[in-house]
């Protein structure tokens, strides 16, 4: 095996009373990353929560803060999104980064519906389209065609010209993901020309197995893929290494505490968990030596644990790097040159 893209993906957690201080936090994890040489750092996006409500917006401060690392989304849900507004943002943040953005959508319903839904939508949102249809009309618009016909122009101060999305940012369309957690979602994504970000959780349709499931889901992309799109795999994975022995045991406990949900499949839609990838540098390695899925692909994505504190993190991403992700093939970016490398290292 081996692993040729290393990213990280973080919860942005802030306090209630301070959130500039949790978010600048974040803004210097992916300044850290960066220095250690990760190849890219993604955010969640949380509606209601003491989290990132707009990914666009933090990922357009985070291009400021950074010069090489890759800047993802996993994942923004649609429902909320003008297919239009958000095409708009979207390419700004990209233009500013210049090219870097990575952005994952999720479709259906989106969290918190019955408390903001009539909030984000002019009318009754249970009548609007929340499906595929609306990542497919956003797709479209980051393509950047002209809108009208060929004699259509709009005047400005000082310019006339034909409209389309402005900024336009050529390359933006095809780096597009889709959290991908059951057969008919990584269907469309594949139909769809999206790339395919594979968490720990997934619809156990045909097996009670995490393993073989998500296996399932890549074979089925690639079969109906008409051009090779990515594939990320998301794990939890915490080293204990250079941890001290009282967060070595909070790790521990942490990972107890979610082992049980990793036993069976819940709910309806039959819900699988992976389970968490807690221990030494080498127990980790091996065990994802070991993980089929993570043999299957050379993207890996290292999702960080909820509600852990800056220190912690940045303790977890320098042991997967010097520790971990060397025993997969995984080679570390080299420095971003120039003054913007000078200023993100001071």
């Amino acid at each position: 095996m081996s692993i040729r893209t290393l990213a990280f993906l973080t919860p942005g957690n802030f306090l209630d009373d301070d959130p500039y201080a949790g978010l600048e936090a974040t803004l210097r994890l992916f300044e850290y990353g960066e220095r250690l040489g990760f190849d890219g750092g993604w955010i969640r996006q949380r509606h209601l929560e003491h989290g990132v409500g707009s990914a666009a917006v933090f990922l357009a401060a985070a291009g400021q803060r950074t010069t090489r690392l890759q800047l993802g989304t996993a994942v923004i849900p649609i429902g909320y999104e003008s297919p239009f507004r958000l095409a708009e943002d979207l390419s700004m943040a990209d233009v500013l980064s210049r090219g870097r953005l990575q952005v994952g959508f999720s479709a259906g319903v989106p969290p918190h519906a019955g408390l903001i839904g009539d909030l984000v939508f002019d009318g009754d949102w249970r009548s609007f389209d929340l499906s595929y249809g609306r990542i497919a009309r956003l797709r479209d618009n980051l393509r950047g065609e002209f809108l009208g016909d060929p004699d259509t122009v709009i005047h400005s101060p000082g310019n006339v010209q034909r409209p389309r999305l402005q900024p336009y940012s050529k390359g933006l369309v095809d780096r597009l993901w889709y959290g991908g957690g059951s057969l008919r979602s990584v269907r469309w994504a594949a139909s769809a020309g999206l790339n395919l970000l594979a968490g720990n959780i997934v619809s156990g349709e045909q097996t009670d197995d995490f393993v073989a499931a998500q296996l399932a889901h890549i074979r089925e992309y690639r079969a109906i893929a008409a051009h090779p799109g990515r594939i990320a795999v998301g794990r939890v994975i915490v080293p204990l290494d250079s941890a001290d022995r009282a967060t070595r045991q909070r790790y521990l406990r942490y990972a107890e505490s979610r082992r049980e949900r990793t036993l069976k499949p819940h709910g309806e839609r039959r819900t699988l968990f992976a389970p968490d990838v807690v221990g030494t540098a080498e127990e980790i390695a091996d065990r994802l030596r070991a993980d089929p899925v993570v043999q299957a692909v050379d993207e890996l994505r290292l999702e960080l644990p909820y509600e852990f504190d800056r220190a912690e993190y940045e303790q977890i991403l320098h042991d997967v790097v010097h520790s971990v992700a060397p025993a997969l093939g995984w080679s570390p970016a080299p420095p971003a040159g120039g003054s913007g490398a000078a200023r993100v290292a001071g």
